[in-house]
């Protein structure tokens, strides 16, 4: 007599809202440990703003100029760095294979890390926000709630692109390595530097396929505009479809070891 010993599958919801609020909780009781990781996520984008108000202290018109795009690209470059260094981590550790063993699903996992991590974003947007509106000066035309917006989307978009090259890097140094080829082609073309419709043709193609050029288009639309525009709602659509696109493929190449 033969018997048959069936395994019970892992449950394949792709979501479930009790395992993605026990993860994101998981996440954000690490971090109060560490407060340098703290300490970079929500100070260091306020200390940037800061210092670049005064060096532009004899030409606050520049300030006014930049200051809101660069109010929405900080908080992407330090997202970007914190999560795909904390999820690399997750692994090289045996966390990630430990937790992936249990009924936890790929989504789930993914929707936790952005959850914690998207707590922190609104902390660390509401602070540079009200830093550069408040303290700083910064002149806006519109609504200083419509900048706190892109920013926060912007640094969600940060978390899903750390979330999603964190599977391609075997060791935190190699994940520092992706910010010159994801983060920095972006911040060249997304118009911070020159307007993107005086590029060369070429290159204007490209920064239209970058998220944080609508992220930057949409900083502008506040600065200029009293009203919501047409053109920032699209912007802000995009952005956000950005970050859930990525968050998806993020679940979708989630790894249980390193490369």
């Amino acid at each position: 007599m033969t018997t048959t010993i069936t395994i019970a599958p892992t449950p394949t919801s792709p979501l479930n809202a009790a395992r993605t609020t026990a993860t994101a909780a998981r996440v954000l009781r690490q971090l109060r440990n560490d407060p340098r990781t703290i300490a970079l996520l929500i100070l260091i984008p306020c200390v940037m703003l800061f210092l670049l108000r005064y060096v532009f202290d004899g030409s606050p018109r520049t300030f006014d100029t930049i200051g809101a795009s660069l109010l929405g690209i900080f908080p992407l470059i330090t997202m970007f760095l914190v999560t795909s260094i904390a999820t690399l981590r997750e692994r090289t550790s045996g966390t990630l294979e430990r937790l992936l063993a249990m009924p936890l699903g790929k989504g789930d996992l993914i929707a936790g890390y952005a959850l914690a991590f998207g707590t922190l974003a609104i902390i660390q947007s509401a602070l540079a926000t009200g830093l550069a509106v408040w303290f700083l000066d910064l002149d806006v035309t519109g609504s200083p709630w419509l900048l706190l917006l892109v920013a926060l989307l912007d640094a969600l978009l940060g978390t899903a692109l750390g979330l999603f090259v964190s599977a391609f890097a075997a060791t935190e140094f190699q994940a520092v390595q992706f910010m010159p080829a994801v983060i920095f082609p972006q911040l060249l073309l997304c118009g911070l530097f020159t307007p993107r419709d005086t590029m060369h043709p070429a290159l204007k193609a490209l920064s239209d396929a970058l998220p944080m050029s609508y992220a930057v288009d949409g900083m502008n639309e506040v600065l200029n505009h009293t009203n919501m525009t047409a053109t920032f709602v699209r912007d802000a659509l995009i952005v956000a479809a950005c970050a859930l696109l990525v968050l998806t493929l993020g679940a979708a190449t989630l790894r249980r070891r390193t490369p």
